[in-house]
């Protein structure tokens, strides 16, 4: 006589299917577990290495903020040199070492504008040049500031096709920027001196549509006129 099967419980196949995902889960470790661990310690290598990054570029920051406030009061009354190479003896830190040990901070970089200004003033246009194009600020006014530093560098230069170019991106990058009526004077006097006049009355005759109450518009005409237009 057959006897009735025993009827299994939901349970205890739950617990059964639990236990066999568990082994199951627990062979592929064993299989595994040399390349799991390995993957573990890179993602916690990965961790400590961000933290440590993060807190070394706070820091660093820090730092070159504390630099830059020092030697900004040098900078700002025209002792480009001092503001270029600080006072050792004083501990006080230049630009150029500021950039050098911090140009990847936000401090380092602001820094790095102002030494560009250093080098152009002292007339080392390449180096100004060169750190001029190498800023990277998120503020609109510094960041169109340097193009017009670029141009300011290749007019000092001779080249004054590329010093109109950069004049007039910085003036158009920004409406609203202060400078832009100089820029676009600026930009419209070197396409002359380029010899692209039409390019330049162009420039001249916007600067007199758009900013008619500024300084630079009351030199337009003379120019417009120079340029035969």
């Amino acid at each position: 006589m057959l006897r009735a099967q025993k009827k299994i419980s939901r349970r205890v196949i739950k617990e059964d299917t639990l236990v066999t995902s568990y082994f199951k889960a627990q062979t592929w470790y064993d299989e595994n577990k040399r390349r799991v661990n390995v993957a573990g310690g890179i993602v916690l290598a990965v961790a400590i290495g961000l933290w440590f990054y993060s807190n070394n570029v706070r820091q660093n920051n820090d730092r070159a903020t504390t630099d830059f406030a020092r030697v900004f009061s040098f900078y700002d009354n025209g002792q480009y040199l001092i503001a270029i190479n600080g006072i050792p003896e004083r501990n006080i830190i230049g630009l150029q070492s500021i950039v050098d040990n911090y140009g990847g901070t936000t401090a380092g970089n602001i820094a790095k504008f102002y030494l560009a200004n250093c080098y152009y003033n002292t007339q080392e246009y390449d180096k100004a040049l060169k750190y001029f194009e190498d800023f990277s600020g998120s503020t609109p006014l510094l960041t169109n500031s340097a193009v017009a530093g670029i141009a300011a560098c290749y007019e000092a230069k001779g080249d004054f096709v590329k010093a109109a170019e950069n004049y007039e991106k910085s003036a158009l990058k920004n409406a609203d920027d202060p400078n832009a009526p100089d820029n676009l004077l600026n930009a419209g006097r070197d396409y002359m001196r380029a010899g692209e006049k039409d390019r330049a009355v162009e420039l001249l005759k916007r600067l007199k549509r758009d900013y008619p109450t500024s300084l630079a518009a009351r030199d337009v005409d003379r120019y417009i006129a120079e340029a035969g237009a």
